[in-house]
């Protein structure tokens, strides 16, 4: 057998029987995470090993060479991952610095019956500009991120923002004077 065969093999035995513990350890390493959360980085580092086990020399320890990987992607995560603060908090703190580059600033706070104006006016939106507004305005994702994640160049994204703003605003501004 060819050391390429090896490792594919051996990978394949060592998660076979051993899932469920690097599944136990990925999640004892990561703080307040869902079970779902540490099956998908099992799998993902399953998935980039196996896609590279023709090319690694023979590994010797299986169960050391996978362990460390795993580990190395947990610290990978907790490195990418934005601290997570109350969600419901969070998008209603983006709501109201939304409503602010519609209107302005002001010294009152916005209602709760307009907040839910703007609320249903994203949510009707054409899906190009709904999902541009909620990725950058409420999920904060820069239009870099977007524009790799999508292959758009950033010049569309944000002429399309820009469209999307300037929908909204119209659509709120008659809903604002009644209010």
């Amino acid at each position: 057998m060819s050391p390429e065969t090896d490792n594919y093999n051996n990978l394949r035995t060592f998660f076979n029987e051993e899932y469920h513990s690097l599944r136990a350890y990925a999640k004892s390493k990561i703080d307040n995470a869902a079970d779902r959360d540490a099956e998908d980085i099992v799998q993902d580092v399953a998935l980039k090993l196996f896609s590279r086990a023709n090319n690694l020399s023979p590994i010797n320890n299986i169960a050391g060479f996978v362990y460390n990987s795993l580990k190395n992607k947990i610290i990978d995560n907790h490195r990418v991952k934005k601290e997570r603060i109350d969600i419901e908090k969070e998008l209603e703190t983006r709501l109201i610095e939304f409503t602010e580059l519609l209107y302005g600033k002001s010294a009152n706070t916005y209602s709760d019956k307009m907040k839910n104006e703007l609320k249903k006016a994203i949510m009707n939106l054409k899906p190009l500009y709904k999902n541009i507004i909620i990725a950058i305005d409420f999920e904060g994702f820069s239009y870099k991120e977007v524009s790799s994640e999508t292959g758009i160049p950033v010049g569309t994204l944000m002429s399309r923002r820009h469209r999307a703003i300037s929908l909204l605003f119209n659509e709120l501004k008659t809903k604002r004077s009644i209010n």
